[in-house]
């Protein structure tokens, strides 16, 4: 899948979200790249599975009054990584929709044991 193409599956996977929740999204950029960087795969791949996407930031429930000014949070999905696991075009975007969510949830304070006991 082309770049484009995936990017348009990440905004679709955004404006799905409640309105509420897009509203609450404050100072976090999206991006698409390839692949994690090795560093990246080492440090938050978990035992070997493919990192798809990644939350880097501080959620908004940890934020105070000294968070002012702070560079954007960054939520990557992994365009390789994610078409690695899938078989069509319709497993990609159930995919990626999947992983912006799991990935937002972060910037919302949510961490992996939650996300996993409500199936993300």
């Amino acid at each position: 899948m082309d770049r484009a193409r995936f990017e348009e599956l990440v905004s679709a996977a955004l404006e799905g979200l409640p309105e509420d929740f897009r509203e609450k999204m404050n100072n976090v950029a999206i991006v698409v790249e390839d692949l994690p960087s090795p560093h990246e795969a080492r440090r938050f791949g978990r035992g070997g599975r493919t990192l798809l996407g990644l939350y880097q930031g501080q959620p908004l429930t940890a934020r105070d009054s000294r968070y002012g000014m702070s560079f954007p949070d960054k939520i990557t999905i992994f365009q390789l990584n994610v078409e690695s696991i899938c078989s069509n075009d319709a497993e990609v975007r159930e995919e990626v929709r999947r992983t912006v969510l799991h990935e937002i949830a972060h910037h919302f304070g949510i961490d992996d044991s939650r996300l996993h006991e409500l199936g993300y």
